[in-house]
């Protein structure tokens, strides 16, 4: 099958090239949208990832060149007018699970990190400063760390947090068994906000959790509660984000996430004038640490959604089942 990849990395290109023994793949560095669409022309399949525009004009475009199928080598598919693509006959199917440790994980590096302060303290200590001035950080032993979302990434989120000795609570519309085995108390996301010292949110994005964090949300958290994102950038409303750091409300912000990031992750400005206000805003505060959607960035989590995505794609090709089929 030709397949047209599209936002490929370098990364991308290794780990697919060592998994792919079947497909003629063709790596496109460009964005997917209503202007590069055509360039899917003479392929039956794409793949496409987070940042890449699968709208309803551009499936249009998509299917009118003879594209069956839509790989996402993701587990979110916000990004995906899924209705348009059933009136298309076109095909979704998703990576729904790759390494949720490495997710969960990265969300505890980023407490850590804001906790701690060990990336001003190797800065510090690179320039020969070794004191310990402003290094101040807090035990998560017994603190009340609140999960919002415990699918399979909260789920070994929790349970992190639980090892570490904090007391968890969390809230899901379904309630996991295996949460609430470890002992973590499911409660109201109000109550939720009220309790918890950290906030970590782990749901998909729809439009019902869109801008689940607002001015609202915000004020009823503690002061200085910290406030985690490796879900999706939307989940957040930025702007009422950076007011309650402004006001001193919001103690620590650690985004993997950022709603605008389409825009920006995944490339290279380090020799050019970022246009984005609103990043460099957030870039401006001490407390708030930002990385480019690197959570799921792990050997074992590249290895995962390479070789499912293109199992996928066997299994469309061959007409069978498809257990990772959307909608």
């Amino acid at each position: 099958m030709n397949i047209a990849f599209f936002s490929a990395q370098s990364y991308d290109i290794e780990y697919f090239n060592a998994n792919n023994q079947t497909h003629h793949i063709s790596f496109l560095h460009h964005q997917l949208n209503e202007q590069t669409a055509i360039l899917a022309k003479n392929c039956t399949a794409i793949c496409v990832f987070v940042n890449d525009v699968v709208n309803k004009e551009v499936i249009s475009i998509l299917a009118n060149q003879g594209i069956k199928l839509i790989a996402l080598r993701c587990a979110g598919y916000n990004n995906v007018d899924v209705l348009a693509a059933k009136e298309n006959n076109i095909t979704i199917v998703r990576v729904p699970a790759y390494s949720p440790h490495a997710v969960a994980e990265h969300a505890l590096a980023l407490i850590l990190t804001l906790n701690r302060k060990t990336h001003k303290a190797y800065n510090r200590v690179r320039d020969g400063n070794f004191a310990l001035d402003k290094l101040i950080g807090f035990d998560l032993y017994k603190k009340v760390v609140g999960v919002v979302g415990t699918g399979k990434i909260g789920e070994t989120f929790c349970k992190i947090m639980v090892g570490l000795g904090c007391q968890v609570i969390a809230y899901d519309v379904v309630e996991n068994k295996n949460v609430i085995d470890m002992g973590v108390q499911y409660t109201s996301l109000q109550n939720l906000w009220q309790q918890s010292d950290i906030v970590s949110l782990h749901c998909p994005l729809n439009p019902q959790t869109k801008y689940l964090i607002n001015e609202d949300s915000l004020a009823l958290m503690k002061k200085g509660a910290m406030l985690i994102n490796t879900s999706r950038g939307a989940l957040i409303n930025t702007k009422d984000a950076i007011s309650a750091l402004k006001k001193q409300h919001l103690g620590y912000l650690g985004i993997d996430v950022y709603e605008q990031e389409d825009k920006l992750f995944f490339k290279d400005f380090s020799e050019t004038v970022i246009q984005d206000e609103t990043i460099l805003r957030l870039q401006s505060f001490p407390n708030v640490l930002i990385t480019a959607h690197q959570a799921f960035f792990t050997h074992e989590a590249m290895t995962e959604i390479a070789q499912t995505t293109l199992q996928n794609i066997n299994l469309f090709d061959q007409g069978a089942f498809l257990p990772n089929k959307v909608g």
